[in-house]
């Protein structure tokens, strides 16, 4: 097979999620692997490393789209993208296709066959943890009076006490983020609605962690306390509440921050907005924000390492035994299966774009 990857369209993004070791074992299986040129360059990967691999560098993404059996990227397809697609053509990458109905228009009309690589994890995602982790660095870097924040040092001194945060999200993204906070010598308070994961947590992580259940009663008692709120929790998109209301910033004391890791607009936090790693943070009644919806793209190199490695099985199987086949022999491909040839398969973009779908396992006999 055909497969083919570029330098991502998305401002602030240099991840790849083919380094030149998967681009290896792809053309040892007998695959051509086109890369255009220089998608590599800002996460440490020169085109030098791909050719050694056996990859074909091209010019760019239209050249690839062009030849291309299988296209695999980092994030999702952009209006510049749209139209370079083609009948047959499979797609494997970061859709997040229930909160772009103009992306799923064009999957559909243009009948490819697209998987949603973030629903594809057994395991979880390493942009998860490496968001987790980067989200509290920044955190702590923007506490700091030189960046805008209230002048706290995150871990404190001898004679002054570190910072109190709260972490909501129990999950990978959220035991990320407490590990590097603690560890850096600040009080955590972690939530989560699973008292199971909550109670784990207790002995996996650092002691001195506090564990709450997560609910708007219980941040409304800590938000008065803390100086840094990490919001790991992804927030159903149907729903209409928030879990921190902008009524709810008055609370806290000006200054603190907020890093919103899971990005949903409309989601657990009221005032978040997206924004990118060129003018990352912005202020609502005093406090701070920090939307970046790319966090891991700040460490490109050493995040696609990860993440290439952990989705390797998928593109792998699908260039050696095609989509379907594929999709058939592995369930979390399966269930990352979201348009196929004109058919949406996607549960979560159906049930929140109110459209008509066939499931995966229907439409393969499975």
């Amino acid at each position: 097979m055909i497969i083919g990857t570029f330098k991502e369209c998305k401002q602030g993004e240099s991840r790849v999620v083919l380094t030149p070791n998967e681009v290896s074992e792809l053309t040892a299986g007998g695959h051509t692997v086109l890369v255009g040129k220089g998608t590599g360059e800002n996460a440490g990967f020169p085109d030098e490393s791909y050719l050694e691999a056996g990859a074909v560098l091209k010019e760019g993404m239209e050249e690839i789209y062009a030849d291309a059996e299988l296209i695999v990227k980092v994030k999702e397809i952009l209006p510049e993208e749209y139209d370079l697609l083609r009948e047959g053509q499979i797609l494997f990458t970061c859709l997040h296709p229930a909160a772009n109905r103009e992306e799923v228009d064009v999957l559909l009309d243009k009948k490819v066959v697209a998987f949603t690589a973030e629903d594809t994890h057994q395991y979880g995602s390493p942009n998860g943890e490496v968001a987790g982790k980067l989200g509290a660095l920044w955190g702590a870097h923007y506490l700091l009076s030189v960046n805008g924040g209230m002048g706290k040092l995150v871990g404190g001194i001898g004679g002054a006490p570190g910072i109190q945060a709260l972490v909501i999200g129990a999950g990978i993204v959220g035991r990320s983020a407490t590990n590097v906070l603690s560890s850096l010598g600040a009080r955590v308070t972690m939530m989560d609605v699973n008292i199971g994961v909550l109670r784990d947590a207790q002995y996996l992580l650092p002691k001195g962690i506090d564990t709450m259940f997560s609910n708007q009663s219980n941040i409304r008692q800590l938000l008065p306390h803390v100086d840094l709120v990490i919001n790991c929790v992804k927030w159903p998109k149907q729903r209409k509440d928030h879990l921190i209301t902008r009524d709810m910033l008055k609370l806290m004391r000006k200054k603190a921050v907020i890093i919103d890791i899971s990005a949903d607009v409309g989601g657990a936090i009221e005032t978040y907005r997206p924004t990118t790693y060129e003018d990352p943070v912005y202020e609502v009644d005093g406090i701070i924000h920090f939307g970046v919806d790319n966090i891991p793209g700040a460490a490109p190199h050493t995040t696609s390492i990860a993440y290439a490695a952990s989705v390797f099985a998928h593109i792998q199987s699908i260039a050696d035994h095609g989509p379907e086949e594929a999709a058939r022999r592995n369930p979390y491909l399966r269930r990352g299966l979201t348009a196929y040839k004109g058919i949406l398969t996607h549960e979560e973009t159906a049930l929140i774009q109110q459209r008509e779908r066939v499931s995966a396992e229907k439409l393969l006999g499975v």
